[in-house]
């Protein structure tokens, strides 16, 4: 028997692994003493990267997500491969989807999506001198490179129209950081 914080886990079984998930299953002990089961999902660690140019556009991704049913709004993101620091996998993502290498990157924090039943620490990237060259989606991406001001980034968060957590916590993260870097006492506004 593991401690793990006030659940005891009896036994863990793996229920399904491929390249990106893994899914296990717990029997436990749950904190109020009754059997129970809990299932975790663990998705390669990744990253999140937003690409801002010198007049404070940003360059998201709009893309069918499979999960989801829809298309989406989001960050430039993706998991890290064998031996690839996430910095690595911030430029590699970035050229391949939307076709955006970087001179700098600005590492903002690392966010986990879903605490209650997913592992998947992700990184996030503001990601600035931007030069434009053609992307290299992979055969499953279906990807359009789509160009807000920041405000407008900000205010589609704020609306919904964007639900990507990390992408959320990135925009508004980016916001803040221009704030403290330029001194600036008033939100960005649009236009």
């Amino acid at each position: 028997m593991q401690q793990h914080g006030p659940w005891k886990i009896l036994q863990q079984r793996p229920i399904h692994a491929d390249p990106w998930v893994t899914l296990r299953q717990d029997d436990v002990i749950r904190p109020d003493g009754d059997p129970g089961t809990y299932t975790v999902v663990h998705v390669a660690p990744g990253v999140c990267v937003l690409a801002m140019d010198d007049e404070r556009n940003v360059y998201l991704t709009e893309e069918f997500h499979y999960g989801v049913g829809r298309d989406t709004l989001e960050g430039v993101s993706g998991g890290s491969e064998a031996g690839e620091d996430t910095q690595q996998t911030a430029a590699r993502e970035l050229q391949e989807e939307i076709g955006i290498v970087a001179e700098r990157y600005t590492k903002l924090g690392t966010v986990d999506p879903l605490t209650s039943c997913l592992v998947s620490p992700t990184d996030l990237y503001l990601a600035e001198g931007l030069r434009f060259v053609e992307p290299s989606p992979e055969g499953t991406e279906v990807i359009r490179r789509v160009k807000v001001s920041l405000a407008e980034a900000v205010e589609k968060v704020m609306s919904s129209e964007i639900t990507h957590g990390p992408s959320c916590v990135l925009i508004l993260k980016t916001h803040l950081h221009l704030m403290s870097r330029y001194d600036l006492n008033q939100p960005l506004a649009s236009g």
